[in-house]
């Protein structure tokens, strides 16, 4: 099966890290991919964002001021210092909380979000190091993506991109499925403020903020 090929293709990379999904020892399921893994597991679900872009534009703008409203809570010391959960630094998963959402959003001009896309996203932002940077980053972030989805361009909004997130799949789409992926981790942070640095974050997002964005009850 391609699938079960390719997952040995990159076990032979000594990549371990990917979601997999793996259904009765048959079926492989690489990556986020809804449009199979709804039908694989039988579930009655269906995402309608028709006329929702204003809807989107207000969670991203909240999720990524969370981001830029926490960042500077940390230490340098503790930006530096790896989360348990993988191992990245507190810089590394706020600053992916903000690019993953900025690459989803360009995939309208790029035309995917691919791993080589992701991976050029980490190389060209390697260099913002600081709280402050980071602020000025994730500020020009929200800025672009709540323009974008306030903008009405609607080829763009239902462009099909190949994304690594989804499989085939609308901009509109893509960034849906970003926005619960960055929210996730956005949880996952203040969860590690709280529960190993004895951080209470300030002015976090609210239960009104996550309202409505699906994320795993589990969050480990």
């Amino acid at each position: 099966m391609e699938d079960k090929q390719a997952m040995e293709d990159l076990r032979g990379r000594g990549i371990k890290a990917l979601p997999v999904t793996i259904i009765d020892d048959k079926e492989v399921i690489i990556g986020y991919f809804p449009k199979k893994l709804i039908p694989a597991f039988k579930l009655d679900v269906k995402v309608d964002l028709s006329g929702k872009t204003e809807w989107l534009a207000d969670k991203y703008e909240r999720i990524l001021s969370a981001a830029v409203r926490a960042a500077p809570q940390f230490t340098q010391e503790q930006l530096d210092t790896d989360v348990p959960w993988r191992p990245w630094t507190v810089r590394k998963t706020v600053m992916h909380i903000m690019s993953f959402p900025e690459v989803a959003y360009l995939s309208h001009k790029v035309g995917s979000m691919s791993q080589e896309e992701m991976r050029a996203s980490d190389e060209r932002l390697k260099d913002i190091y600081t709280a402050s940077e980071m602020i000025d980053y994730g500020n020009k972030v929200r800025t672009d993506i709540v323009a974008f989805l306030n903008s009405g361009d609607n080829d763009a909004y239902d462009r099909e991109v190949p994304a690594h997130y989804g499989g085939e799949v609308t901009v509109l789409e893509l960034l849906n499925i970003i926005l619960s992926h960055s929210t996730h981790h956005m949880k996952q942070l203040y969860h590690y403020m709280q529960t190993d640095l004895g951080i209470t974050p300030v002015e976090p997002a609210s239960e009104a903020d996550f309202e409505g964005i699906q994320t795993p009850e589990a969050l480990f």
